[in-house]
């Protein structure tokens, strides 16, 4: 089991990018969740199987049709046990 959090820059935000990502995430048995930042970046994170993530942080590197990714930054999640995935509101 593998849980990361990401902050993925860039023009990702108005082209489905958080519908992109909860589709995504959704193929591939990840719990967890996505949102707009006010920043102009998205905030995710992803919980399951290792290859299941990995494969899911890469799947963010490119994104959606219409997706410019700058960046995608991982980072430890400190926060509680996932069981689903959601899109929550912006930040």
């Amino acid at each position: 089991m593998k849980t990361v959090h990401l902050i993925v820059t860039g023009h990702v935000q108005g082209i489905g990018y958080r519908a992109w990502v909860e589709d995504e995430a959704m193929k591939r048995g990840i719990a967890g969740w996505v949102r707009n930042r006010r920043d102009g970046s998205v905030e995710a994170v992803f919980s399951g199987a290792e290859d299941s993530v990995d494969t899911m942080m890469a799947a963010c590197n490119r994104g959606p049709l219409g997706a410019r990714v700058s960046d995608v930054i991982p980072s430890d999640y400190l926060g509680p046990p996932l069981s689903r995935f959601t899109v929550l509101p912006t930040e």
